[in-house]
C-alpha cells in the first residue's frame, strides 16, 4: 500500500482491525498467532480462547486437499464456495485465501469469507433454488414488524375471551412465533446453512399443522393413519410443521371441488430407501415414510416433472415457491419427498422419508419412545 507522504497512515493492526473481512495471522506451525474482531466474530470465539489453537481443527474443510495446501507454506491458495465445519458455529460455503508473509518464512495470513456475502453485492450466483429462495430474506424485516403486532393482539384477546376461546388465540401466538423462527432459518438460507437436526414425534407435527388447516376453516376432513410404533425421526419440528402445513393446505384445496373431500395422512416403516446425506455425503437410510394424500384432481400431467421446482405453479394467486420450500426443508433434514398420481383410484400422493433418529444412551422407557 502506498500513502502520501502528506498523510499518517494509520498503523497495521488499526488497518486490519477495521476490516469486515476475517484476517487470521498463522504461524509456522499452522497455529493461530493473531486475529482481527471480524475473525473472532465468524469463529465464534475471542482471540484469547484461539490463539495458539490450529486454525484447521476449528475450521474443518470437506475437502481433503485444502489442509495438504495450507501446508506448503510458501504457496499462495485461493478457493472458493468451499465447505467447511465451523466449531460451535456450523457447515458454511466459505471464499478462502492463504498468503505467505513476505520475507517470514513459514508465516501465513489467511482470509475467510461467506460465500454468500459476494452474491449479496451483486455477484451472479446463478439460477438455483437456494437464490431463488433467498427472496424471505430480504422481505424478513418487513414481515416480522407485523407478526409482533398479531402476536400482542392476539395475548390480548386471550385476556378477553372465554375460556372455551382461548385455545385459539394461544394457536395464534404459537403460530406467529413459530413462522418468525422460520424467518430467522430462512435468512440463513443466502449462507447454505441447515436448521440443526433433533429426535421429533412426527404425529405431534402433524397434529400441530392439522390444527393450523383446522383453524384456517378448509372444512375437508383429514384421516390419521397412523403407525404407533414408530420411534422418532430425525429432524428439525419446525420444519416438518411448516413442510405439513404447506402439504395439507394444497391437498385441501386440491380436494375442496370434490362432493366427498378427503385428505388421509399416513406413517409407517418403509425399509430399504437410502440416500446420500447433504451434510457429508455418508449414506443414510430413511425406513419412515410420511404420506399425505388427497382425492382432488391431480397436478396438470405437464407440471408433474416440475413442481417442486420455484415458480412452478397451477394457481392463480400462487407465487410457486412453497413445494421448493418444501423440497429445501426436507432436504435438510436429509430426507426425501415425492409425488405421484394414481389415475385409477383418483388420489395424489405426496411421500416424505426421514431418517431415525439414534437411540438414546441408557435405558429408557418405552413409552417414551413410541409416537402417538
Amino acid at each position: 500500500m502506498t500513502v502520501a507522504t502528506s498523510q499518517v497512515a494509520p498503523d497495521a493492526w488499526r488497518q486490519l482491525a477495521s476490516m469486515s473481512l476475517a484476517v487470521v495471522l498463522l504461524g509456522p506451525d499452522l497455529r493461530i498467532a493473531g486475529a482481527n474482531p471480524a475473525a473472532e466474530q465468524f469463529l465464534g470465539q475471542s482471540i484469547r480462547r484461539i490463539a495458539g489453537k490450529r486454525l484447521f481443527d476449528l475450521v474443518r474443510f470437506d475437502e481433503p486437499r485444502m489442509l495438504a495446501r495450507v501446508h506448503e507454506t510458501d504457496a499462495p491458495l485461493s478457493a472458493r464456495d468451499a465447505g467447511a465445519l465451523i466449531l460451535g458455529v456450523g457447515s458454511r460455503r466459505l471464499d478462502v485465501t492463504v498468503s505467505p508473509v513476505t520475507e517470514t518464512p513459514g508465516w501465513q495470513v489467511v482470509t475467510l469469507q461467506d460465500a454468500s456475502a459476494a452474491e449479496a453485492l451483486g455477484e451472479d450466483p446463478g439460477t438455483t433454488e437456494d437464490s431463488v429462495l433467498r427472496a424471505p430474506e430480504i422481505l424478513a424485516h418487513e414481515i416480522k414488524n407485523p407478526l409482533a403486532g398479531i402476536r400482542g393482539a392476539a395475548q390480548l384477546l386471550g385476556r378477553k375471551v372465554a375460556d372455551k376461546d382461548r385455545a385459539l388465540t394461544t394457536l395464534i401466538a404459537d403460530e406467529v412465533d413459530r413462522i418468525a423462527k422460520l424467518i430467522d432459518e430462512m435468512q440463513t438460507l443466502s449462507r447454505r446453512t441447515t436448521a440443526p437436526v433433533a429426535p421429533c414425534n412426527l404425529h405431534e407435527a402433524v397434529r400441530r399443522a392439522r390444527a393450523v388447516i383446522d383453524a384456517a376453516g378448509k372444512g375437508v376432513r383429514i384421516e390419521e393413519e397412523f403407525d404407533p410404533s414408530l420411534p422418532p425421526v430425525l429432524g428439525s419440528a419446525d420444519a416438518l410443521v411448516q413442510v405439513l402445513i404447506n402439504l395439507l393446505s394444497n391437498a385441501a384445496e386440491a380436494c375442496a371441488v370434490q362432493a366427498a373431500a378427503r385428505i388421509v395422512v399416513r406413517s409407517r416403516f418403509s425399509s430399504g430407501l437410502q440416500l446420500h446425506a447433504v451434510s457429508d455425503g455418508k449414506p443414510v437410510r430413511l425406513p419412515i415414510e410420511l404420506r399425505v394424500s388427497d382425492n382432488g384432481p391431480g397436478v396438470d400431467p405437464a407440471m408433474r416433472d416440475h413442481i417442486f421446482e420455484p415458480f412452478v405453479t397451477s394457481k392463480k394467486s400462487g407465487q410457486g415457491l412453497g413445494l421448493a420450500l418444501v423440497r429445501k426443508l426436507v432436504r435438510d433434514m436429509n430426507g426425501r419427498i415425492t409425488h405421484e398420481r394414481d389415475e385409477a383410484r383418483g388420489w395424489t400422493h405426496f411421500r416424505i422419508h426421514l431418517p431415525l433418529a439414534p437411540e438414546p444412551k441408557g435405558p429408557r422407557p418405552a413409552t417414551q419412545r413410541e409416537q402417538p
